[in-house]
């Protein structure tokens, strides 16, 4: 269990007077490398792979990917060999190098092949020692990375009414939805343009009837899709980074609040509800849109 992890209260003229209170959980300060919930999902994956005594991991990501670069940084601290498949042509970028200095090796393959999860399986066997490796899905998102993300319901106040999470594989929704076992009203708010995606996902991940019950999905707050940042939205992270100093990344949170703000005054939530934010982290993902933010909304 980690120490007591910041809550911050977001006091608006908008939470006022729709008689509501939004809170913030900051689990993206749990650590300055291992941000937000890639702590959470990688606890149990780093264990599985001391108890199996496997040689390392291999996993997937962007560019620019947060669990690319937690996952490094993590191989480094817990002594683990690291290797990152890597979507589209080679490159170098800051998130790159960096996962490189840390010793993890970088393989590029086409973006046809990362998206045919056959075809790169084949060219994966022939590449490694699979037996060896604890293969770990993009994003960090397998059964051990839910029971990870389980672990953060211990730090949302019993209070709480609702809880709201960013989804880009909808692991660590499906953890929270799980740890809080009922009690609050979850709702996953999806960064991606997949109408119906993540309740198929639920599946997967283990969740039963009774707790889907417990779920709501929004896909209208997706700005055209994954990683796409209209100036609308970095305006409002922008703005909401400076009036509360809580720095938002582009992918994920500064959506999930956008939602929520707008979910607020639709009336979604009831007067008197404790809404809990749960901010995810990925701020070193920020990187990957400085030269855009510099030519185009500057």
């Amino acid at each position: 269990m980690l120490q007591k992890i910041p809550i911050q209260k977001i006091e608006t003229e908008l939470t006022e007077r729709k008689k509501v209170s939004l809170k913030i959980l900051r689990i993206d300060l749990v650590h300055p490398e291992i941000s937000g919930n890639k702590w959470f999902k990688m606890k149990y994956n780093l264990a599985y792979i001391k108890q199996h005594t496997l040689s390392g991991l291999l996993t997937f990501g962007g560019a620019y990917s947060n669990h690319i670069a937690a996952t490094a940084y993590a191989g480094k601290l817990y002594h683990i060999n690291t290797i990152g498949i890597i979507r589209g042509e080679e490159v170098s970028n800051p998130t790159l190098t960096r996962a490189k200095e840390l010793g993890m090796q970088l393989h590029f393959v086409s973006r046809s092949l990362f998206r045919e999860k056959d075809k790169l399986n084949l060219y994966l066997q022939k590449k490694f020692n699979l037996q060896e490796l604890h293969v770990i899905p993009e994003g960090g998102s397998n059964l051990l990375g839910v029971k990870g993300c389980e672990e953060i319901a211990a730090y949302i106040p019993a209070s709480a009414t609702h809880v709201c999470c960013a989804c880009g594989t909808g692991s660590t929704v499906a953890g929270i939805l799980k740890g809080c076992g009922g009690k609050q009203k979850v709702i996953g708010i999806s960064s991606l343009k997949a109408l119906g995606y993540f309740e198929k996902m639920l599946v997967q991940y283990g969740i039963d009837e009774i707790l889907k019950e417990r779920i709501f999905f929004s896909y209208d707050y997706h700005f055209g899709g994954y990683a796409k940042l209209p100036k609308p939205l970095y305006l409002f992270a922008k703005e909401f980074s400076e009036n509360y100093s809580v720095p938002l990344d582009y992918v994920y949170t500064s959506k999930m609040l956008y939602g929520v703000m707008d979910l607020i005054g639709k009336d979604y939530f009831p007067p008197a509800s404790e809404i809990v934010a749960v901010h995810t982290g990925g701020l070193q993902g920020n990187i990957g849109f400085e030269h855009r933010i510099a030519s185009e909304f500057k």
